[in-house]
């Protein structure tokens, strides 16, 4: 599944769009949510600047010649394993594409095989849908209101594992199964730790440990470990500097001890016992 590096990456390639005229819209089988507006009432609306929530991509639209006050806008998904497209010349639509925005600067497509991901109109941000949507997703990684202090409150009075509570989205969007495990790792903390055991020191190091995981997966264009692309077909790069996720077996680099795999949650966990403390 795209995680937040992933989506970041794609919305970074997606920028070019920015000022785009809109001259249609396509749309083919059922995604999971109907788009919630007639495709023909965007056409001549331009698109905004493309923005992030969470793993949700807004593309706000603009009636030609404003430069803010957007009328609405697209709010689009990826799924379990979609993509986007971003180009002049894509070539035809296949089976999986499912959305096709048609602009006077090129085609956005999403490619989804498993019809997961969605696109949908809103309003805006803070209306139906799109609020509803975005309202029980935890503080974005680098919003300077997220704090180490931040975090050790939303830990506070948790019983549940550690891990399971990073992948919840609740106490901070964006940590996945990859860079959850390998943020542990960084921070030394055992996945298995409750979270009424993360002091404020550790809580401190898991924060720094989160910023700098997520940071290095958007650097390296996120994680390609089967089909993830960004808008222009580039592959990811960070599976190949993993700390310890699909490493089971392999030696620490840390601590030369052995990377153990466990389940949590119905998720593959990868952590190295020897460093990392419950």
């Amino acid at each position: 599944m795209p995680e937040l590096p992933e989506v970041e990456v794609t919305r970074r390639s997606v920028g070019g769009i920015e000022g785009a005229r809109v001259l249609a819209l396509h749309m083919g089988k059922p995604l999971r949510w109907p788009l919630g507006v007639e495709p023909d009432a965007l056409v001549g609306l331009r698109v905004g600047a493309v923005d992030r929530r969470g793993k949700y991509l807004w593309l706000p639209m603009l009636h030609d010649g404003d430069v803010d006050g957007a009328v609405g806008g697209l709010l689009w998904h990826l799924g379990m394993s979609g993509s986007l497209a971003f180009g002049a010349n894509l070539g035809p639509s296949g089976k999986h594409d499912h959305a096709e925005l048609v602009t006077d600067r090129g085609l956005l497509r999403l490619t989804d095989p498993r019809r997961f991901g969605a696109v949908v109109w809103s309003d805006g941000l803070n209306v139906l849908p799109a609020s509803k949507l975005l309202a029980k997703l935890g503080p974005e990684p680098f919003d300077p209101a997220w704090t180490a202090e931040a975090l050790h409150a939303a830990l506070h009075g948790r019983r549940t594992a550690v891990k399971l509570a990073l992948l919840s989205g609740e106490l901070v969007v964006g940590a996945g199964n990859i860079y959850a495990s390998d943020a542990l790792w960084q921070a030394g903390i055992d996945p298995r730790a409750p979270c009424t055991r993360i002091g404020p020191a550790r809580a401190a190091k898991l924060h720094a440990a989160v910023q700098q995981v997520l940071a290095e997966a958007i650097e390296a264009g996120g994680s390609t470990l089967r089909d993830f692309r960004n808008a222009h077909g580039e592959v990811g790069q960070y599976q190949g500097q993993r700390r310890v996720y699909g490493r089971a077996g392999e030696a620490c680099v840390r601590c030369g001890g052995t990377i153990r795999r466990i389940v949590q949650g119905q998720r593959a966990t990868y952590f190295c016992p020897g460093c990392q403390r419950r």
